[in-house]
């Protein structure tokens, strides 16, 4: 996939500097012409093409789980593109474009299955300096375009590091406030479920702000949202934000949907161990390794003894998170939120997969029900949720420091 991503880029470069010369400095706005743009179906696969004013370095790639294609731009002013008439296939299930930080744009078209990348490739008109941009995909087996997909770690295209952000001394649970990381779900042009005008990247969003003020007054945390606004974090982005800031408990907030519609009431997840071993076995692979572990920098270490101290860290930190899941799931009963009839489940969700801190993702609720997202909508709901949440980790952290002289030093 990188290999793909480099042509793409040594294509883009040498189109570029043959039409309009090495000299050629960007400015302003690429602008999408909607005549020239196109999403469509191919004989066994996806053909994405999109016109624009002017050339842009750009990168595409894909992501599994669900089946995605990513292109990244900088930068495209998205104004006056109907993706009603942008979509024309039927291999593409919907398309989501914007800004998500400053500088850079991103069109993430949702794939019906696993279509790999084949090619990518860019014309530039060298009297009006337009350009197209044209991507193939074509139909793969789905374990071929899982280990072909994943975005590249490229220090010119990601974010920043967390280094902006506090870091405090280390603390276990019990010594002083407990440092707490909100994550409100999607954000962005990721917007997450929608339904009835309520979209659940704003929802959460609010709930979050509401569950950090509800934890403040309280005196006993210290409380850090993974994002403060619409802005688009990835995942990766945010387990960097509580380690940066030395988090005891990371919690992500969100309010899906079930596509059989039956679903409702409050689900807490955890990590499940296949998805905490091939965590480890992910991480271990890859080359930043100061940010796996708190106060750890496994920098100069081999996979096998990284995978192994991922492995140790989470045989103190499972149990810990088994025990705050079962916290919260008692005081949401207690505050009288319907809880789902199998409330605690295990999945893979890349969020939780900070081996030494406790993770939990919450589905508050399903905004595929009416009752759930009737409750949703109620801000008084929303408060008495909150409390319960703030009443469970004010248990937890008794019960956990009553445990730690049990707990791996």
């Amino acid at each position: 996939m990188s290999r793909i991503i480099r042509i793409g880029a040594i294509l883009w470069w040498s189109l570029w500097a043959g039409a309009v010369g090495a000299q050629q400095v960007f400015s302003g706005l690429a602008q999408v012409d909607p005549a020239l743009s196109q999403i469509t179906d191919t004989r066994g696969g996806l053909q994405v093409v999109l016109g624009l004013s002017q050339g842009v370095p750009y990168r595409v790639y894909t992501l599994a789980d669900p089946a995605r294609l990513v292109m990244d731009f900088r930068e495209v002013d998205w104004r006056g593109v109907d993706k009603m008439v942008l979509l024309n296939a039927d291999h593409a299930l919907d398309v989501r474009m914007g800004a998500f930080r400053p500088g850079w744009s991103r069109m993430v078209v949702d794939l019906d299955g696993p279509l790999a990348l084949i090619s990518s490739n860019v014309v530039v008109n060298k009297n009006s300096r337009r350009a197209v941009v044209t991507v193939q995909l074509k139909r793969s087996d789905a374990e071929s375009f899982a280990r072909l997909s994943g975005a590249p770690n490229d220090p010119e295209w990601d974010l920043p590091t967390a280094a902006v952000l506090p870091v405090a001394p280390k603390v276990r649970p019990g010594d002083g406030l407990l440092r707490v990381v909100l994550d409100p779900g999607h954000g962005g042009i990721d917007p997450g479920a929608e339904r009835e005008g309520i979209v659940e990247k704003d929802l959460m969003l609010t709930f979050a702000r509401e569950l950090k003020e509800e934890l403040l007054r309280s005196g006993r945390f210290e409380v850090v949202l993974t994002r403060e606004d619409d802005s688009f974090v990835s995942l990766e982005r945010r387990v960097e934000i509580a380690h940066a800031v030395d988090a005891q408990v990371l919690i992500s907030l969100h309010a899906d949907t079930a596509a059989e519609g039956h679903a409702t009431g409050a689900v807490v997840h955890l990590l499940s161990k296949t998805a905490s071993d091939e965590a480890s076995r992910k991480l271990a692979e890859r080359h930043e390794r100061d940010d796996m572990l708190a106060g750890v920098d496994l920098t100069g270490k081999d996979d096998v003894v990284a995978e192994v101290l991922l492995d140790l860290a989470r045989l103190e930190t499972e149990p810990r998170t088994q025990a705050l899941a079962r916290s919260l799931v008692e005081a949401l009963k207690t505050s009288g939120a319907p809880m789902n009839r199998k409330p605690i489940r295990a999945a893979g969700f890349s969020v939780l997969k900070a081996a030494d801190i406790p993770s939990l993702l919450l589905e508050v609720g399903f905004l595929s029900s009416s009752r759930d997202l009737k409750n949703l909508r109620n801000p008084d709901w929303r408060a008495q949720i909150a409390a319960g949440i703030r009443e469970a980790l004010q248990v937890w952290v008794i019960e956990d420091a009553a445990a730690s002289k049990l707990v791996r030093q």
